[in-house]
C-alpha cells in the first residue's frame, strides 16, 4: 500500500484520465460525474455512496439526490474510473484505468488502506478453475482482508 503524498496529483490525474477516456468513447464527463469522480479520489480511502452524498451537499453542489450519486458511480465503474468493493460496499479510483484488467484488492483491516493489485497469472489460475466446472468468467473481483505492512509493524 503505497500512500500518496500528492492527493491533488492523483485527483487531477484521475479527471484527465476520465475526460480522456468519454471523449475516446463520445461520452459526456458531465460535472456530477466529474465531482463524484474527484471525491472518490479525494483520500484515497474506499468511499461511500452516502458519504459522497453528503461531501457534495457540503460542496456547492448540494442538490445533488442518491439517484445521482449512484448513477454517477455506475458511469465511473462501468467506464472502468473507479472499482465497487463489495465488502465494504464502497468505491475506490482505479490506478490503470481505461485498461481491461481483473485485479484484486488488498484491503487492510485496520486501517482501511486498499491497494489494487493485478497479477495475470491470478487471472489465468481463476479462469481456468471455472473453466473445469464449465463456467465462463465474464467479471470478478477479489477481495482479500488483512494487514498492510505498516498495521503489521505496529500493532496497536
Amino acid at each position: 500500500m503505497d500512500p500518496c503524498h500528492e492527493h491533488e496529483h492523483c485527483i487531477d490525474e484521475a479527471l484527465r484520465q476520465g475526460e480522456e477516456i468519454c471523449r475516446s468513447s463520445g461520452q459526456r464527463f458531465t460535472d456530477i460525474r466529474r465531482k463524484v469522480l474527484q471525491l472518490v479520489w479525494r483520500s484515497h480511502k474506499p468511499a461511500k455512496a452516502y458519504d459522497i452524498l453528503e461531501q457534495l451537499a457540503e460542496d456547492e453542489t448540494g442538490a445533488a439526490k442518491p439517484p445521482t450519486v449512484y448513477r454517477a458511480l455506475e458511469f465511473l465503474q462501468d467506464n472502468g474510473l473507479v472499482h465497487r468493493l463489495s465488502s465494504l460496499n464502497a468505491f475506490i479510483g482505479c490506478t490503470h484505468p481505461g485498461k481491461q484488467h481483473q485485479c484484486y484488492f488488498l484491503i487492510c483491516r485496520i486501517c482501511g488502506d486498499v491497494s489494487e493489485c493485478c497479477s495475470s497469472a491470478l487471472t489465468r489460475s481463476l479462469q481456468n478453475a471455472a473453466a473445469q466446472s464449465g463456467f465462463t468468467v465474464e467479471s470478478s473481483c477479489v477481495e482479500i482482508s488483512g494487514r498492510c505492512s505498516r498495521c503489521s509493524e505496529n500493532p496497536a
